[in-house]
């Protein structure tokens, strides 16, 4: 994650799919084609910048520069005055229709260079239309995505706020386990809760979720499979759609804990 916005050089070094001129060559001819670079000129041109990029890797030669891709807009205000925490505006895209068109919300926390995505009970992901006109579903989604902002960042507080005993944790590391295991993979939940800095010693719900997430995300977690019996470590979530829908789920079973720790806290966004 870069503290500056993504030149174009750079943006073409490591996310070539965003410069596509043309769909691949198996979508229909009714599909309007839009390239990637086009709405991220349109979202930087409403003060949000490219900081950060991703490009699925593909198994599939003929799939090359059409694959999944995602893009991390920060908004300039927050680029002109770094906080510990900024909302962001995601970017998802393909050009082989594996990957629908959509903008959404997410939080970048920089002690941790963790990303999280706001789960959609909280904020429903824009699509945007391949077939149409797109220009106003980009704008609405990038209208709603700056109205939401002061609210997430005043969520955030609130779970800053919210103090967990150590059961309360283990509660929610053991609710989190399903979005990164299956059910034939058992591990310890307290394997969860070990932070990896001095700085995520604290007790608070979103210090909590930022660690639990990291863990998942980040794998080097041990389990044993309850079918084979064999012991497994587990390897770092790659996947664009993998690592949005465990950060997906875990602000949503964070919403739910606020919900039952502070209710005059929530917030209805």
């Amino acid at each position: 994650m870069s503290k500056f916005p993504l030149t174009h050089t750079e943006l073409m070094q490591q996310a070539p799919a965003l410069f596509t001129q043309e769909p691949h060559f198996k979508v229909s001819q009714k599909y309007h084609f839009i390239p990637t670079i086009d709405i991220i000129n349109e979202i930087t041109a409403s003060n949000w910048y490219p900081t950060s990029v991703q490009q699925s890797s593909v198994k599939d030669v003929a799939k090359e520069g059409y694959q999944r891709h995602l893009v991390r807009f920060r908004h300039f205000d927050d680029l002109l005055n770094p906080k510990e925490n900024a909302v962001e505006l995601l970017l998802f895209n393909s050009h082989d229709r594996t990957t629908a068109f959509s903008i959404s919300a997410g939080i970048y926390r920089f002690v941790c260079a963790n990303g999280l995505v706001i789960a959609d009970s909280v904020f429903e992901s824009y699509k945007i239309k391949h077939l149409g006109d797109r220009e106003n579903d980009v704008q609405t989604a990038i209208a709603n995505i700056t109205a939401l902002k002061p609210k997430l960042e005043y969520k955030i507080s609130s779970f800053e706020s919210i103090q967990l005993s150590y059961s309360e944790k283990e509660s929610f590391a053991k609710s989190a386990i399903p979005l990164r295991f299956d059910e034939h993979l058992e591990i310890n939940p307290t394997d969860l809760l070990i932070p990896h800095r001095e700085a995520d010693k604290r007790d608070d719900l979103y210090t909590t979720l930022n660690v639990i997430q990291e863990n998942l995300l980040r794998g080097n977690i041990k389990g044993f499979n309850k079918e084979t019996g064999r012991r497994f470590t587990s390897k770092e979530v790659t996947s664009i759609s993998r690592d949005v829908d465990v950060n997906q789920g875990l602000w949503d079973i964070a919403e739910r804990i606020a919900s039952i720790k502070e209710p005059n806290l929530a917030l209805a966004a």
